[in-house]
């Protein structure tokens, strides 16, 4: 327990604000949840240094949850060797992706 508990003596809740598994709207578990589960049961107890070494796994597909990067970047990677192929002549996109109207009744 901390000597001076600022939280509750301000009546703020900075876990609210810095972890996703703080209570959440509706009791449903938020998006990275079970990746911050396994990032802090692994770093629980054995200190920061440690951890960063050891835990590095679990807080990288932490973050990648988080933040998307090599998601988007796959995405853009995708993105762009669909446009070239199209620009080649190659590939030609299905009429749904037109983005006209819908003929069918």
């Amino acid at each position: 327990m901390p000597i001076l508990d600022l939280q509750s003596k301000l009546g703020i809740n900075l876990d609210k604000w810095l972890l996703q598994s703080s209570e959440q709207p509706h009791k449903r578990a938020a998006r990275c949840h079970a990746f911050e589960k396994e990032w802090i049961e692994c770093a629980h107890g054995i200190g920061l240094i440690r951890a960063q070494k050891e835990c590095k796994i679990e807080y990288e597909d932490f973050y990648e949850c988080m933040h998307r990067h090599k998601t988007l970047a796959r995405l853009k990677a995708i993105r762009e060797q669909r446009d070239k192929m199209m620009k080649d002549g190659t590939y030609t996109p299905p009429p749904c992706h037109s983005g006209e109207a819908d003929n069918r009744p």
